[in-house]
């Protein structure tokens, strides 16, 4: 979790007041996740989709099939492979370009890798029917082919709420320009569960903010478009 160019604050000011706008379900987009300012009851615009023929996958292994709720979207991002790829897996520096992750710590020692675990949190505002609390989740890196792809999975726990596992791949691949990231993620759970295409809006929003992010993260710590 810790990457070798400075953070952003200076350019790009984040409050503690927006991480806790965040919609509830938004906040769990990731057991891997991120946010949208978007209203509960509102649909936030998006450029991805939750139905997909094929599902992404890193060393053959993808989201999981059975769920029913779940989202797929990309990026061209103009920035080299190596910045893009160092920026996501560098999981202790999230908390300086992403202003939802409260805290973000490895639980174990090394490069990222098959295996690795890391503990992060978010504010969780309240919603009609769970309370205001903080995610506590625990991510576990399944796959990593460095370069290339990432898969992690694992639950988030607040007081009042629960995922039960949230599984999230990420494809990163050389095109003209820069890099195309894509991302599919998918959640099991009773409580967003109750409501699919509301959880499926929001994870949906909170992917394409994550991938907003990263990309103006990416751009500005690069020297510009790639060849």
């Amino acid at each position: 979790m810790s990457s070798d160019s400075p953070a952003l604050s200076s350019t790009r000011p984040r409050t503690r007041a927006r991480a806790a706008a965040i919609t509830i379900t938004a906040a769990l987009a990731a057991v891997g996740i991120l946010v949208t300012t978007a209203p509960a009851q509102a649909a936030p615009a998006m450029t991805g989709t939750a139905h997909h023929t094929d599902v992404l996958k890193c060393q053959g292994k993808g989201t999981d099939p059975a769920a029913v709720i779940r989202y797929r979207t990309d990026v061209v991002i103009k920035a080299p492979l190596s910045t893009v790829f160092k920026l996501q897996t560098d999981v202790e520096g999230w908390p300086s370009w992403q202003a939802p992750v409260l805290s973000s710590e490895r639980l174990d020692h090394g490069p990222l890798r098959a295996g690795s675990q890391f503990r992060w949190t978010t504010p969780a505002p309240a919603t009609p029917s769970t309370p205001e609390t903080t995610l506590n989740i625990t991510s576990t890196v399944r796959q990593l082919d460095r370069g290339s792809c990432i898969r992690w999975s694992g639950p988030a726990v607040g007081e009042g709420l629960r995922i039960d596992e949230g599984v999230h791949v990420w494809k990163f691949t050389k095109v003209k320009g820069g890099v195309r990231v894509q991302t599919e993620e998918s959640w099991t759970g009773a409580q967003v569960e109750a409501d699919v295409p509301l959880a499926t809006a929001m994870l949906g929003g909170g992917l394409e903010e994550w991938l907003r992010e990263l990309k103006t993260t990416a751009e500005a710590r690069s020297d510009g478009p790639c060849a």
